[in-house]
């Protein structure tokens, strides 16, 4: 199912309080970011369009303790749910009510988002070749 612009501007609004966050269409949903960094994603998983934040290892048992909803986006084989291998919970009920209340939940999926790019490996840098033979000066 695909979810609406009016949705996603909403939920820029509640963002708001981390700083001024985009969104971009992203299969059918959109990916919120801020800094260039995926903090959320909206999506219609068949129970209505909902804001999923971004959340770690330190952070999953907070929205876990909320009654947050772990993202499960498909099924595998079996029949079985497939949990991206980046963690998103839905946004707590109570942080969708206003910018304010969902200020501190947005900061925990940036400080997420910012770990999962300190995690990510550095990639070497290329060797640059010569596109000529002609010695250096020549």
């Amino acid at each position: 199912m695909t979810t609406t612009r009016d949705f996603a501007d909403y939920c820029l609004e509640l963002l708001s309080g981390i700083g001024a966050c985009s969104a971009k269409r992203m299969f059918g949903g959109w990916g919120m970011a801020l800094d260039g960094l995926t903090i959320a994603v909206i999506a219609d998983l068949g129970e209505g369009e909902k804001l999923w934040l971004k959340v770690d290892a330190g952070s999953q048992a907070l929205f876990e303790a909320e009654g947050c909803q772990r993202f499960l986006w498909s099924t595998n084989k079996k029949g079985e749910p497939v949990q991206m291998s980046m963690g998103y919970y839905s946004a707590p009920v109570d942080a969708m009510e206003t910018p304010l209340a969902m200020t501190p939940w947005a900061r925990l999926a940036l400080e997420s988002a910012r770990k999962a790019l300190r995690a990510k490996p550095k990639r070497k840098p290329t060797a640059k070749r010569r596109s000529s033979t002609r010695p250096p000066g020549g």
